[in-house]
């Protein structure tokens, strides 16, 4: 029976998931999470093969999470089911650790094939995610400035995005908001801008952040 933890913090997601699964043989959601740090704390007690995480949440996020979730158990699979399908998400959460990459608009059939390939070893990404990838890699470009930020920086930006204020990502991230602002000028450098505002119209530009959300 392959164990499954659905990160997501939109309940109605996760419900739709969990209904597929529990009509998949050999599969069993064993836990549920709203946020990356609910995760983390449901994690040793639950113990599941695969976990199915979302990107953007409210907390530290899919990325962040990911990179924990790996450091407290190597083995674990963690395939990403994500809104977002352009770079730089899909390279920097399978660089992070995940085994694959699916968007929301994947079948529920997809997410039962993906989940077996993952524990059989393999690796598995959505026909869109790999035209993205194959088409970043012929061309040899970075079609993204955020590929220019570091994980870290990245991470602050996500936040930032989120609403959340220099103290908030603070306590969040467990850094001093020396640290938080000397990473928020960094990323602003790297990408030539000088304020919030124009971080935000530039996350919309590129597909970081949704017009909708």
């Amino acid at each position: 029976m392959i164990k499954v933890m659905l990160v997501d913090d939109h309940e109605l997601v996760r419900a739709g998931v969990r209904k597929l699964l529990d009509e998949s043989k050999g599969v069993k959601v064993v836990a549920e999470a709203a946020s990356g740090e609910d995760a983390l704390n449901l994690i040793k007690k639950t113990k599941p093969d695969v976990v199915l995480m979302d990107v953007s949440m409210p907390g530290i996020g899919g990325l962040e999470a990911t990179i924990k979730l790996q450091r407290a158990r190597p083995r674990l699979k963690i395939i990403v089911l994500s809104m977002h399908q352009d770079d730089p998400f899909p390279s920097r959460m399978l660089q992070a650790g995940a085994m694959g990459y699916l968007t929301k608009g994947c079948s529920l059939d997809e997410i039962v094939t993906a989940i077996r390939e993952v524990v059989g070893g393999g690796r598995y990404l959505g026909s869109d995610v790999a035209k993205t990838l194959a088409l970043s890699g012929l061309t040899g470009e970075c079609k993204s400035p955020f590929d220019a930020l570091s994980h870290r920086e990245m991470q602050v930006m996500l936040m930032l995005m989120e609403g959340h204020n220099i103290a908030d990502i603070s306590d969040t991230l467990c850094l001093s908001p020396k640290t938080i602002s000397t990473y928020r000028q960094r990323l602003f450098g790297k990408l030539g801008i000088d304020n919030d505002v124009e971080l935000a119209h530039m996350a919309m530009r590129h597909g970081v952040l949704q017009r909708s959300a």
